[in-house]
């Protein structure tokens, strides 16, 4: 598998990954992007991690991790984020990453989610 990813760009390693769960986890996934690319026209994806899309705009800003049960949007500075509506739900504990869960059914609240982004590219482009 891993020759049939040699040369690939990062954006068709994303859009087979997508393809390749053919579930929710994908349709979630391709949502997720989308969303991230309308909140930051600017921003460049990679592939790392054996598999997991990344977003970076001055710095890493979020990566896309799929799990069994969950779609996990990892916020790399999310600590130090604003976060008024509360879409972080997961790895609240740490001093760094914060992370939103996104389980099958789940609707994503696109506003919102855009503004967290730009806040993540504005604390980036400040740091």
């Amino acid at each position: 598998m891993a020759d049939e990813k040699a040369g690939k760009t990062p954006a068709e390693l994303i859009d087979a990954r997508i393809e390749e769960l053919g579930d929710w986890r994908g349709k979630m996934l391709a949502r997720i992007r989308k969303v991230v690319k309308q909140a930051d026209p600017d921003v460049v994806e990679e592939w790392k991690w054996r598999g997991v899309p990344v977003w970076y705009h001055d710095g890493m800003i979020c990566t896309g991790e799929t799990h069994k049960n969950v779609v996990k949007m990892t916020f790399a500075k999310g600590a130090s984020l604003e976060d008024p509506a509360g879409l972080f739900n997961s790895s609240l504990d740490g001093n760094t990453r914060r992370a939103v869960d996104f389980h099958e059914g789940d609707k994503i609240d696109e506003k919102t989610l855009k503004a967290l982004i730009r806040a993540a590219v504005k604390f980036n482009a400040s740091s």
